[in-house]
């Protein structure tokens, strides 16, 4: 197998995108005529292989862009490390929706410091799952996956690999 070099440049990935709609609708589809398990097993192998390659703390778009659900524990945990109050936390941080879903009330978010996360040992869950191509059901996230094609190095070199490794015709533009 040749070595493998990422695409990093967000610039390029994000334009790129934009080109690959069409053929990114096309895959969507061809990927439901596919086999789960092998897809997951496929995208897992991918994933070990690009993820080694790309630093998150070069790009850091997720934290830049993501908006992550919180849950009551995690605001526990996070402003306890603070020594906030969890009205204080939640008024500085939080916003809350009627449901009580809880997203940061900011992106960038709030923790972001030069491209590296200042309360990484107390990261939300969302975050310590992104890009979640170890996760099985590759198949039933497809449209968060693809929500974040243009902005995540990773996403975007494992979809792009997945193309080729399993044959998908690729549009001629």
């Amino acid at each position: 197998m040749s070595s493998f070099t990422p695409i990093t440049d967000l610039k390029h990935i994000h334009e790129f995108s934009k080109l690959k709609e069409r053929e990114n609708d096309r895959f969507k589809e061809f990927l439901g005529n596919t086999v789960s398990e092998e897809v997951d097993e496929l995208v897992r192998e991918l994933d070990a292989m690009v993820s080694p390659t790309i630093s998150c703390v070069t790009c850091g778009n997720c934290c830049k862009s993501l908006m992550v659900c919180i849950n009551d524990a995690e605001a526990d945990a996070l402003s306890a490390h603070l020594n906030q109050s969890r009205k204080e936390f939640d008024d500085q941080y939080l916003e809350k929706g009627s449901n009580g879903m809880m997203i940061m009330n900011r992106m960038p978010c709030h923790f972001l410091a030069d491209n590296k996360c200042t309360v990484y040992e107390y990261r939300f869950e969302g975050c310590k799952e992104f890009p979640a191509l170890h996760l099985p059901n590759f198949k039933r996230r497809l449209f968060t996956t693809f929500m974040h094609y243009d902005r995540c190095p990773i996403i975007f070199n494992v979809v792009e690999q997945i193309k080729d490794r399993i044959g998908f015709e690729r549009d001629t533009n």
